[in-house]
């Protein structure tokens, strides 16, 4: 059975806290293989992970310029 948008959402969303199991991997991957929107959403959350997960860098790197 082929995941809705809604519930490849909530995995994606699920995959940030948590492993996700090898069959929900799977699904994940067919859809996004054949959803254009959701591969986009995928990518937008990929990219702003990376970019929260180098803030606080950013962050440490201006405090100790102030000093």
């Amino acid at each position: 059975m082929m995941l809705s948008c809604k519930e490849v959402s909530n995995l994606l969303s699920d995959s940030l806290d948590k492993k996700l199991r090898p069959m929900e991997r799977l699904g994940l991957r067919i859809h996004l293989a054949m959803c254009d929107g959701c591969a986009r959403v995928e990518r937008q959350m990929s990219f702003l992970r990376t970019a929260m997960s180098e803030l606080p860098k950013q962050r440490e790197t201006n405090d100790s310029n102030r000093t």
